[in-house]
């Protein structure tokens, strides 16, 4: 994805904040713990922290969490459902820390977004020696099969390459590196996926594809064309025609440590 283009798709994301903040999944515990197992410490940046998925479920491990956002308006959502948590305006491009000020930098869905030739640097620069960087993906489990298929009629825009396991790996597996810094500033990456699942109707589930961010860019009669075909998708299949049912999913965990 051009520079323009993720910037676009990055800050579309304000306008649907209450929906992001009602209907995005949390994060498998088991998956935030793997990513921070190897942090000399616990202090914790939730960067790009958006409406504060990852960072509820940091804090209900025990973690000295920071939240840091770009977006005001899911700044306000974030601090709105998390009142003691520090939450501040800044970007992975800027980050509004001193020096070695944190463990661990970890980012929930939003490792994508990062412009890494500054962004790399500045996680660098305000993680402690031998520090952690973690990018979180919830990610749809298309081995099952309706999931798979749900995957094929939707599109790129709603289930795009870092949403389904079968991408995930090849798509973040260098994530962490810059296009044109040489200079080594984490070590090998790990990755790993954890199994999670989240309760949804065909309608809770359209809402959440609904804020993608590939949707929440597309012109309104496309988003409609598509959200419609999806809605029929999910209406002619046993597993998601009748009320309530359980999204399979995995938390996929990219983790590299800083050198």
């Amino acid at each position: 994805m051009e520079k323009d283009e993720r910037l676009l798709h990055s800050s579309s994301f304000g306008a649907a904040a209450a929906a992001y903040a009602e209907h995005r999944p949390d994060y498998a515990q088991a998956a935030v713990r793997w990513a921070l197992e190897p942090a000399p410490g616990p202090r914790v940046l939730d960067l790009g922290a958006g409406t504060g998925k990852l960072t509820a479920t940091l804090v209900a491990l025990g973690a000295e969490v920071i939240a840091v956002e770009p977006d005001p308006a899911m700044l306000t959502e974030l601090r709105r459902a998390l009142p003691t948590v520090r939450a501040l305006t800044g970007s992975a491009e800027a980050i509004p820390l001193p020096d070695g000020s944190v463990d661990a930098v970890l980012a929930g869905n939003a490792m994508h977004w990062f412009d890494m030739a500054a962004a790399g640097p500045e996680i660098a620069r305000v993680l402690a020696p031998g520090g952690i960087l973690a990018g979180l993906w919830n990610v749809m489990d298309d081995r099952v099969e309706w999931v798979a298929g749900l995957a094929r009629i939707s599109g790129s825009a709603a289930i795009g390459p870092c949403d389904t396991p079968t991408s995930w790996r090849a798509e973040t597996a260098d994530m962490h590196l810059s296009k044109t810094d040489v200079a080594a500033r984490f070590g090998s990456p790990k990755q790993a996926e954890f199994p999670h699942g989240q309760d949804r109707t065909a309608d809770s589930l359209l809402a959440t594809i609904a804020t993608r961010a590939g949707m929440l860019v597309m012109p309104e009669q496309e988003r409609e064309t598509v959200l419609g075909r999806i809605r029929a998708f999910l209406g002619s299949r046993p597993e998601t025609a009748d009320g309530e049912f359980t999204l399979p999913m995995l938390t996929a965990v990219l983790r590299v440590r800083r050198l």
